[in-house]
């Protein structure tokens, strides 16, 4: 089972170098992306047993580069190849070099062509080295549907004219902004699952987070990439506490805070520290701030909510949003008593982005609740369990709204 787990993390890390290596020498990044996973899933079923290779990086080069000329000596590839008369040379495989192109593939995985969806499945599938059908079952969809989507968004990548290059500085901060959107959306999707019986997917919170580390690994001096990934942190440390026994969903004021990961606290309480305190402030910062002020009170009753709220307000300022709003909502509450924050959550109402989300309606039942309309916010509860997905969440709702019957 180590030998398993070990191959693994190698052939993650290695996935992304090696589609850059082949990209460089043949181009065309979907015919590469196909081969390389065809080399890992080759690594995957012979390395426990026969031991990983002296260069495990060289190997995986190579048996990706025979899959790609056996695919190009085809007959319909022997037919467009007669038609081009640029063919790139098919000597022998790309050579190992030290270089790595990770960051390179991160960007592309991430082309502003593509819609949100396929960023998150080509970046899982090409930068985390995972299987279609393991994005497939942590996305609830069909291993068909997932892999339609992925082979869309190489063909979009390839219509849109995409080089294997990092975006020009004047486009960098940009592409950046989306890179970093695309890796929290994978970690929210891990630490809440939109749909099904699970409350959480741990594997996909790990990976958005040593995605995260490595993003800041090669772009050190990107302090919203240090802020995203101490949002990151800070938020799993909570993990263990978010679930009973049987699986529910247990909300942050009733949270063993014993069952927190003390140590991952603490490192993203460093990193958050390092962000604020190097260059100007951008909203994973504030969050990551938000999430520390929560984690470090002992207990709820603890909770700087001064401080909260006052950090919102400077969210709303760098970021503004329904979700910020709907967040600062509750902080307007706790400081300023739950009629507040119910007169600022009204001003959600009429915003079309809240429309098909259960959390307003969650939101507003917790404040009703506090305000003592304990009929209106029964109301609420039913309405927001009937509109998510997740089990768990849904469980919970449906049992908050038959408290107050």
């Amino acid at each position: 089972m180590k030998d398993d787990r070990q191959v693994e993390a190698l052939l993650r890390e290695l996935a992304p170098q090696v589609i850059g290596l082949l990209v460089r020498k043949h181009g065309q990044f979907d015919a590469c992306e196909d081969a390389v996973q065809e080399a890992l899933l080759s690594a995957a079923r012979q390395w426990p047993e026969q031991g990983i290779p002296d260069s495990p990086k060289s190997w995986l080069a190579t048996v990706a580069s025979r899959r790609l000329v056996d695919e190009w000596r085809s007959e319909s590839a022997r037919r467009r190849r007669e038609e081009n008369n640029a063919l790139m040379d098919l000597a022998g495989p790309a050579e190992p070099s030290e270089s790595d192109d990770t960051l390179t593939v991160l960007f592309l995985c991430c082309h502003p062509s593509l819609s949100a969806p396929s960023q998150l499945a080509l970046t899982l599938r090409a930068v985390g080295g995972l299987t279609t059908g393991e994005i497939a079952n942590a996305f609830l969809v069909p291993e068909s549907t997932l892999a339609q989507r992925i082979s869309r968004a190489k063909q979009t990548i390839k219509k849109a004219g995409a080089e294997f290059v990092l975006p020009p500085v004047g486009e960098l901060a940009e592409r950046l902004r989306v890179v970093l959107q695309v890796l929290y959306l994978i970690f929210n999707e891990g630490y809440t699952t939109s749909g099904g019986p699970d409350l959480h997917r741990a594997d996909l919170t790990a990976e958005a987070i040593r995605l995260t580390r490595l993003l800041r690994r090669l772009m050190p001096d990107e302090d919203e990439v240090t802020g995203l990934l101490a949002l990151m942190l800070l938020t799993d440390a909570r993990r263990a506490a978010r679930a009973g026994e049987d699986g529910s969903l247990v909300p942050l004021a009733e949270q063993d805070r014993s069952r927190w990961n003390a140590e991952t606290i603490t490192e993203g309480v460093s990193l958050v520290s390092e962000a604020l305190a190097t260059g100007p402030v951008g909203p994973y910062q504030v969050q990551a701030a938000i999430a520390a002020v929560h984690d470090e009170a002992a207990t709820a009753a603890d909770t700087d909510w001064s401080q909260i709220l006052a950090l919102y307000d400077v969210l709303e300022k760098v970021s503004p949003g329904p979700i910020v709003t709907l967040n600062r909502a509750v902080a307007v509450a706790e400081v300023n008593g739950p009629e507040a924050g119910l007169e600022l959550l009204a001003t959600l109402d009429g915003d079309s982005r809240m429309s098909q989300t259960h959390r307003l309606d969650s939101v507003r039942g917790h404040l009703l609740e506090l305000a003592g309309d304990t009929g209106a916010a029964r109301e609420a509860y039913l309405r927001a369990a009937g509109k998510t997905a997740s089990e768990p969440e849904k469980q919970y709702l449906t049992r908050r709204a038959e408290r107050l019957s």
